[in-house]
Order: structure tokens, then sequence, then C-alpha cells
């Protein structure tokens, strides 16, 4: 009983960090409008603080990567923590100062942050979790992802209605409360190998990619696609709440984009507390979801008109995510030993980062063209994508531990 305890306490502590790295940007979001006249800022200047957070950690990512591979991932995930709280207050100066350059500066250190944070600790759950732990651990922190994008916008926009940057001052103090539970309730095993020299450590990185290159590289545009779909949805969605008839802004517009990120939650958290490393069942889940993901944007496609069925059709598209990136989180991290994981989910988190970079811009170029070829557009994508994990992804019945 002590040990199941201890067990789902680890967990939740897990679930602190990339639950602390989503309400870095999505917590945001409400407040751009009130930034954007608060410090006289064009729309391309608002949008490059939540654009440059994801891009500097997505470009930083791999480099943090392979320094958690070289010593312990605690080690990186403390002071980035840390960084990101500090960073957080000096945002908040920067508002109050009506400096757009501090502001915008301490946006990019917080990616940078960032980078040290939820990839590190999916690497430091497959040092820690083996067969079903693992892709429970795993799932769950989908879970917290998907959770931290449900309350981060209702937040913000409480937080918004004291003062339009108050969520920058919320950032230190959830910080703390990630940086304590990891500190104390998560006990890293010992890590006694010495470091690879560089030269043999790239060498093993070829080597991984020579023999799994095709399935990875799969899984990275999969895991990408996903939430690169999921961010730019929700951007539009917002864009089409507000605008005449509905009109619906702030705190209620944050519970109905809530809606489809709950469906994301909790088939996230199930699957991967169901798939326990099973390889056969993660192959036909990630199909299923590519599937839904892809029948229901084609749906979209023709009823986006109506913004009931659109919010009905993107809830099962999510549920679809939900059944997918649970399935690859685990594939990859359990694809490679201790040695080279930190680098080998680094750069699967970088593209992931990158996806939500540019789903919005994107999604809003691609509207303002044509509705119904932008959903058409991301049905093909979707399609490709189900095609070549079909095609790729090989899992064995149970994936073997490493």
């Amino acid at each position: 009983m002590a040990q199941s305890q201890s067990k789902w306490l680890q967990y939740a502590a897990f679930a602190t960090v990339p639950l602390v790295l989503v309400l870095g940007n999505s917590m945001l979001v409400p407040i751009l409008p009130d930034m954007q006249k608060a410090m006289n800022l064009s729309k391309l200047q608002s949008s490059m603080v939540i654009t440059l957070f994801s891009v500097t950690a997505a470009v930083f990512i791999p480099l943090i990567g392979y320094l958690s591979d070289r010593m312990k991932r605690k080690a990186v995930i403390l002071p980035a923590l840390a960084i990101y709280g500090a960073a957080g207050i000096m945002s908040a100066m920067g508002a109050i100062w009506d400096s757009y350059t501090v502001l915008i500066i301490s946006r990019a250190v917080q990616g940078l942050a960032a980078a040290g944070t939820a990839p590190i600790a999916m690497a430091l759950v497959g040092d820690l979790y083996k067969d079903g732990e693992e892709s429970e651990a795993l799932g769950l922190i989908e879970a917290a992802n998907g959770s931290g994008k449900v309350i981060s916008p209702i937040l913000g926009s409480l937080l918004g209605l004291w003062t339009w940057y108050a969520p920058f001052f919320a950032f230190p103090l959830f910080c703390a409360g990630a940086f304590v539970a990891v500190l104390f309730l998560i006990k890293e095993p010992p890590h006694k190998a010495k470091p690879l020299p560089l030269k043999e450590y790239l060498s093993g990185m070829k080597d991984i990619y020579s023999k799994n290159g095709k399935w990875l590289i799969t899984a990275y545009c999969a895991g990408s696609l996903g939430l690169f779909i999921l961010f730019g949805l929700l951007v539009y969605l917002s864009d089409m709440a507000e605008k005449p008839p509905l009109g619906i802004k702030g705190v209620a517009k944050g519970g109905l984009l809530a809606i489809p990120l709950l469906g994301l939650v909790i088939t996230a958290f199930l699957t991967g507390r169901g798939i326990k490393k099973n390889g056969h069942l993660m192959k036909k889940l990630m199909v299923i979801g590519l599937c839904m993901i892809t029948l229901f944007l084609i749906a979209a496609s023709i009823w986006h008109s109506s913004f009931a069925l659109l919010i009905s059709f993107i809830t099962v598209s999510s549920i679809g995510t939900g059944l997918v990136l649970p399935c690859l989180n685990t594939l990859i991290t359990g694809s490679v030993d201790r040695t080279h994981r930190g680098m080998v989910t680094s750069l699967y988190n970088s593209l992931r980062f990158l996806g939500v970079a540019a789903g919005p811009p994107l999604f809003g170029w691609l509207a303002d063209l044509s509705v119904t070829w932008l959903f058409i557009f991301l049905s093909a994508l979707s399609a490709a994508v189900l095609i070549t994990v079909a095609a790729f992804i090989h899992p064995p019945k149970k994936q073997a531990k490493t």
C-alpha cells in the first residue's frame, strides 16, 4: 500500500512539470489583446510573446537533451524550473516598465528554461519505470499536459481581471511548487556510468537512427502533427467564438475551449493506463486515433459553419489525439537505453514544440484564404501520417526492456 502511494506521489510530481510548461504559453493567450493595447504593440509583436517561447524551446531542447544524457536528469530539471520562474518575474517587470525589450528577452529565457523541463522529465520516466508503469506514467504526463491546456485559458482570463500582467507573476509560484515536488518526491536512479566521449555518443546516435530512423521519424511527425492540429484548431475556435453572432469572450470562451481538451486529457490518461507496453495494442490505438482525426476533419470541411458541430468534431478529433500521443511517448521513450534517451526524447519534443508554434499563424493564414480548404488540407495531412504510421511503425507484441 505504502509503495503504491509512493508511486502515485512520484507520478504527481512528474505531472507538475508539463503542467508548468503548458501554463507558460497557454495562460497568456487570453491577455494578448490587453497587452497589445497597454503596451501599444502590433499584433505580430504580441504574438511573438507566444511564438518566441516555443521556438526558443524547440531550438535548445536537443542541446539540453544531450546534457541530460551526461549528468543526472534532476540536475537539469531543477535549475530549469528555477530559471523559468525567475524569467517569469522579469517578464512581469518588463510589462510594468512598459519595456517590450525586457519582456521579449525574458520570454526567450523562459523558452530556453522550458527546454529542460517536460522533455527531460519524459526521459527520466524511461529511466525509472518499465513495462506498464512506464506507459502509465507517460500517459499521466500527457494528461497533465492536456489539463494545463484546459485550465490555463480560464486561469489566464481570471488573473487578467485583476490586471493584464498578473499571469506573469503566477509563473514563479507554479515553478516553486514543481521544484519542491521534483526535489523531494522523485528519487532518481544512480547513474554511475561515465559520459561517453562526444565521438562515441554521436556514433551511437547514428546507429540508433540507422536501425530505427524510419519509424522514429514517423513517430516524431505524428506527435508534431497532433499538437499542430490541436493548437491551430483551438486558436481558430477562439477567433470564431469572439466574432458575431456568437460574441463569446473571457472565462466563458475558456470554458468552451476546454471541452475538446478535456476529451484529450481523459483519453490520454486511460490510454496510458491501459496499453502497458503492449505493442500490438499501441499500433491499433494509433491507427484508430489517426482515423478519428482524419474522418472528423473531413466532416469539419463540410459543416464548419456551425459552431456546435465544429466543436463536436474537434472534440472527437482530440480524443483521437489522446489515443495516439501516449502510445508514441511510450514507444519513443522505450526505444533506447539511458545513454541516449535524453537526446531521442528531446528531438521528439522539439518537433512537438515546433508544431505548437506553427499551428496558430499557419491556421490563421489558411483560414483567411478558405476555411473549407483549411480542413481539406488538414484531412490530407492526417491521412498521409496515418498511412506512414501504418506502414513504418511495427512495435513488437511486447516492447522489449531497455
